[in-house]
C-alpha cells in the first residue's frame, strides 16, 4: 500500500539530535513499543466485555474497528516519517493549525496516555486477585482496588518510573523482551482453545449470531465501550518515540503499519477463540450475553469477570494454560503500562516544547537523556486515576474517546500539510491521502459518537480542566516559549466540539451525563435518548465532520507560519 517517494537526503544528524534525546531506538524497538501497547489488558478483558454487548456478532465489530484504526495508522505513518519528533501526535496539529489546535489535541493525547498506565495496573491486580494471597487486593463486589491493592498499584507505578528513568535504551530492551512474550501468549491461547475447547453452538446462543435484531447498534456500541478500540490503541507509540528513533524516516512508518496489522489479526482470533471456548453452562446461567457482566451472578460468573481467560482455561481443565495466563496477566498489562508512562512523558515533553505547559517538562537528564520531571509527574497523575474510578470495563469508554479525539487531529493535519508543505520529504506517502484524510476524520468522529453522551460530556469536562491548567501556565509565564493563540486557524474547534455534543445529546448512544442528577442539572443533561434515531445520528455525525474538515482546511496556517513552527525539525538554511 505504500507509495515511496524518490530517495531524499536524510536529515542532518544535528537536526535529529536537536531535542537532546538519545536517538538509539531501532526498528524492532519502535515496532515493539507500538505492539506492546496494543497487546495489553485488552486481550485479557476485551473479549468478554465486548461479547457481553454484541454477542457473537462482536467479531464484526473487531474487524470494523481494525479497519478504522488502520486508516488512522496509515495517516500517522506519513506524519511520523515527516516529523520524527517526540510526542508527535500532540505536535502535528500544532504544525498545521497553530497553538490552539495543538493545545486542544495535545491535551487529549496526554489525558489518554496518562490514564492508560493505571488502567493496566488495575487489570494486573484484578487478575492477581485470583491468587489466594491476593484476594484482599481487589473488591469484586464493587470492582475497585481494596486494601493492600493500592500499595501494590503504587509499587508497580514506581517500577515503571524506574525503567523509564534509567534510559530509553534499557527501556527498549526491556520492552522488546516483554512484547515478545505478550505476542506469543495470545497466539498460544488461540491455538490451544480452538483445538481443545471449541463449542460451535455458542455462536448461535441467545438469539443467534446477530442478537435479536439489534445487531447494528450493539456492534457500534461495542466498538468504543466494549474495550475494542481501547485494545487496538497504541500504534502511535512509535510516533511518540520519534525523537529517539535511530532511523525515523524509514522505521516509523513501517512500525506503525505493521503493529496494527499484527494486533488486529490477533484480537479477531482471540475473540473467536473466547466465544468458542466459553463453557455453555455459563451462558445458560447468564441467560443472555449481557448477563455475563457483573451483577447478580453465580460464583462461576463472578470468577469469569475477574479473570476471563484464566477461568475459561480452568473450567476446561487446561491447568498449565491457566498458570501461563496468570503470569501473562501481570506481564501484558505491565508491559503496556510501562510504555504508556514513557508515552505520556514524551507528550508532555512535546507540549512543553510547543510552549503550552511549564518549561521544566522538557528538561532532560544529562546522563540518561530522558525527561525525568515529565516521567515523575505522569506517574503521579496516573495514580490519581486509581482512586475514584471503578473497574477496567468502566474506564475504557472515556480513555477511548480521549484517544480518538487525539487521533482526529492527525487527518486534519495531514490534509492541511499536504497543501502547506507539499515538498517536504515524505518517506511514506499514504495513497489517496486527499480521500483518506476526511474519511479518517469522519471515522474518528464516529467512535467518539458511539461512545455516547455520558462519555462525551465527561470528556468535555476534562478538556475544560486542561484549558485551565494551560491558562495558568501562561498567566504565570512558566514557559519562555509560550506561543500566541492562533485563533483564526483553529476557530473551527469550538463549533466542532459543540456540534458533536449536540449530536451526542440527541443521539442513540450512552444515556446519562456528567452532571445528571446534580442540583439544577437533574434530568436536564440526560442525553442519548435516540431523538435522531440510529441512522439519523450517523448521518448527522458524518455530515458535520465533513463540514468541519473542509472548514479547517480552509483556515489552515499560511506556509510561512508553518515554517516557523517546524524549525525544530527543518531549520532554515544558514546564509553563507
Amino acid at each position: 500500500m505504500a507509495v515511496t517517494e524518490p530517495p531524499q537526503a536524510p536529515l542532518p544528524q544535528a537536526q535529529l539530535e536537536a531535542e537532546g534525546l538519545d536517538r538509539r531506538v531501532g526498528f524492532l524497538g519502535l515496532l515493539w513499543s507500538s505492539e506492546g501497547s496494543i497487546i495489553g489488558s485488552g486481550w485479557l478483558f476485551g473479549a468478554l466485555t465486548a461479547a457481553s454487548i454484541a454477542g457473537p456478532s462482536v467479531i464484526i465489530a473487531w474487524v470494523v474497528a481494525s479497519v478504522i484504526i488502520l486508516v488512522l495508522a496509515l495517516i500517522h505513518a506519513e506524519l511520523g516519517g515527516l516529523f520524527p519528533v517526540s510526542g508527535g501526535t500532540s505536535r502535528f496539529p500544532h504544525y498545521a493549525y497553530g497553538s490552539l489546535a495543538g493545545a486542544t489535541f495535545g491535551w487529549f493525547a496526554y489525558l489518554q496516555a496518562a490514564s492508560v498506565a493505571p488502567i493496566e495496573v488495575l487489570a494486573a491486580i484484578q487478575y492477581a486477585s485470583t491468587y489466594s494471597f491476593a484476594h484482599s487486593w481487589y473488591n469484586g463486589a464493587q470492582n475497585t482496588l481494596h486494601g493492600a491493592g493500592y500499595a501494590v498499584a503504587v509499587g508497580l507505578m514506581v517500577v515503571f518510573v524506574f525503567f523509564n528513568i534509567v534510559g530509553i535504551r534499557w527501556l527498549a530492551r526491556a520492552n522488546n523482551a516483554l512484547t515478545s512474550w505478550k505476542v506469543l501468549i495470545p497466539i498460544l491461547t488461540i491455538i490451544v482453545l480452538l483445538i481443545t475447547q471449541f463449542h460451535g453452538s455458542n455462536f448461535s446462543a441467545d438469539g443467534g449470531f446477530f442478537r435479536h435484531g439489534s445487531a447494528v447498534k450493539s456492534i457500534l456500541i461495542a466498538i468504543p465501550t466494549g474495550g475494542i478500540v481501547f485494545s487496538l490503541l497504541g500504534f502511535e507509540q512509535a510516533v511518540q518515540l520519534g525523537g529517539e528513533a535511530r532511523n525515523p524516516s524509514k522505521d516509523l512508518p513501517r512500525a506503525v503499519i505493521l503493529s496494527i496489522l499484527i494486533g488486529g489479526t490477533i484480537y479477531v482470533l482471540v475473540q473467536v477463540a473466547f466465544i468458542g471456548a466459553l463453557e455453555p453452562r455459563l451462558l445458560v446461567q447468564a441467560k443472555t450475553w449481557s448477563g455475563l457482566v457483573p451483577g447478580s451472578q453465580s460464583p462461576a460468573l463472578a470468577a469469569l469477570n475477574a479473570a476471563p481467560f484464566y477461568q475459561v482455561a480452568t473450567l476446561a481443565g487446561i491447568t498449565w494454560l491457566a498458570t501461563v495466563l496468570r503470569i501473562d496477566a501481570i506481564v501484558s498489562p505491565g508491559g503496556t503500562g510501562l510504555i504508556y508512562l514513557t508515552s505520556s512523558s514524551r507528550i508532555s515533553f512535546g507540549l512543553s516544547r510547543n510552549g503550552y505547559i511549564p518549561h521544566i517538562f522538557e528538561r532532560n537528564s544529562a546522563r540518561t537523556k530522558v525527561p525525568v520531571f515529565s516521567i515523575i509527574v505522569a506517574s503521579l497523575i496516573g495514580l490519581l486515576f486509581l482512586l475514584p474510578f471503578p473497574s477496567w470495563s468502566k474506564l475504557v469508554g472515556v480513555v477511548t474517546s480521549a484517544s480518538v479525539m487525539m487521533y482526529a487531529g492527525a487527518p486534519l493535519a495531514l490534509g492541511a500539510l499536504r497543501l502547506q508543505k507539499p515538498d517536504l520529504p515524505r518517506p511514506y506517502r499514504i495513497p489517496a491521502g486527499h480521500i483518506l484524510a476526511p474519511v479518517g476524520f469522519i471515522l474518528a468522529s464516529f467512535i467518539v459518537y458511539w461512545a455516547g453522551w455520558g462519555t462525551y460530556s465527561t470528556l468535555m469536562v476534562a478538556l475544560l480542566i486542561g484549558y485551565a491548567l494551560m491558562l495558568a501556565s501562561a498567566a504565570l509565564r512558566l514557559n519562555p516559549h509560550q506561543p500566541r493563540v492562533d485563533w483564526d486557524a483553529a476557530i473551527w474547534i469550538f463549533p466542532y466540539l459543540i456540534g458533536m455534543g449536540i449530536i451526542s445529546y440527541f443521539g442513540t448512544f450512552g444515556s446519562g451525563g456528567m452532571l445528571d442528577g446534580v442540583g439544577i442539572f437533574k434530568n436536564v443533561l440526560v442525553g442519548g435518548n435516540n431523538d435522531l434515531g440510529l441512522y439519523g445520528g450517523l448521518i448527522a455525525s458524518a455530515g458535520w465532520s465533513l463540514i468541519i474538515y473542509f472548514l479547517a482546511i480552509s483556515r489552515r496556517l499560511p506556509s510561512a507560519m508553518v515554517d516557523k513552527y517546524v524549525e525544530d525539525v527543518y531549520p532554515p538554511p544558514v546564509a553563507e
